[in-house]
């Protein structure tokens, strides 16, 4: 065969291999693509990261390719990188989108702030919330189960009604914002309390545990909660507003890929605030990494292959 000629014939080969290979590339249906990357971020605390990463291996078992643009940092960037086009989407708490995000008044309906933020951030934003998870990721007071038992205090009624006799631990910020001790003693009080000592935020349950104080801070998915057998008083008068967690995604990338929602939408009735006490606590108690933890209960739950 001459050199000219075999030349041409691999010229067709590559041809007629190129024709053929798009067609065979993927029996995923038109989830996707080597032509598009969805571009997950998220926050900067381990809940966020968990988060993030159980979107990004649930996307990609349908099918898609995608980019891990992880802790990030606060609200304000996330929410600057998503409205940027820099990510396609991330984990946002509806409180979160009601007050910080769209500046409006508290509300304690779950479903209200839903449909407050859902409309919000459409109109405003043309950014879309699929289906919020169960989890409340919100404000609390936690005690020790033997020293609540010891006080009797269940709710924050019964809180405020010896609050003078109690240390309250919280980081600085609680003691001044007004959804924190000073809106507590409005809706509750008026009461004073016995003391606050404020402490970095990741210091509050050690203290709580060495009797530093009676009552500390709390965010209702913390992992010490579950690993402590800690006591979250019951808001009796539904004071803190609801921080269930949602992907919040680009219209966009939801036009060019119509099946990410369903996807992403199966995971959140898995998530309850008991489940991610337990996954935060598996990263911040046990040292496991966000990734090993997200993928190890996504395997769990039948949503992807061990």
């Amino acid at each position: 065969m001459t050199q000219t000629r075999r030349r041409v014939l691999q010229g067709i080969l590559g041809l007629t291999l190129a024709s053929i290979l798009p067609a065979c590339g993927s029996d995923r249906s038109t989830n996707e693509t080597t032509e598009t990357t969805i571009r997950i971020g998220s926050k900067d605390f381990i809940e966020q990261l968990i988060l993030g990463e159980m979107y990004a291996l649930a996307l990609e078992e349908e099918g898609f390719k995608v980019d891990r643009v992880l802790n990030l940092g606060g609200t304000p960037v996330a929410q600057a990188a998503l409205r940027a086009g820099d990510i396609d989407l991330y984990p946002e708490y509806t409180g979160t989108g009601l007050l910080t995000v769209l500046k409006l008044p508290s509300d304690s309906d779950p479903q209200g702030v839903y449909t407050s933020v859902k409309e919000g951030y459409k109109r405003q934003f043309n950014l879309v919330w699929l289906d919020p998870a169960p989890l409340n990721n919100t404000n609390a007071l936690a005690m020790t189960r033997s020293r609540a038992q010891e006080l009797g205090i269940t709710t924050l009624s019964d809180f405020a009604a010896q609050a003078q006799t109690l240390t309250l631990i919280g980081a600085p910020e609680f003691e001044v914002r007004e959804d924190g001790l000073p809106g507590l003693q409005q809706v509750y009080g008026p009461f004073s309390l016995g003391s606050y000592k404020a402490v970095d935020s990741g210091l509050r349950y050690q203290g709580l545990l060495a009797g530093d104080g009676d009552v500390a801070v709390a965010y209702t998915t913390d992992g010490e909660i579950s690993a402590f057998d800690l006591v979250l008083l019951e808001d009796d008068r539904q004071f803190f507003p609801p921080y269930q967690v949602a992907p919040v995604v680009r219209q966009d990338t939801l036009d060019a890929h119509p099946t990410l929602a369903d996807t992403l939408n199966r995971l959140s009735p898995l998530l309850t605030t008991a489940v991610m006490q337990d996954l935060n606590n598996a990263v911040s108690g046990q040292q496991q990494e966000p990734a090993a933890v997200a993928r190890s209960f996504l395997v769990q739950q039948g949503v992807i292959p061990e």
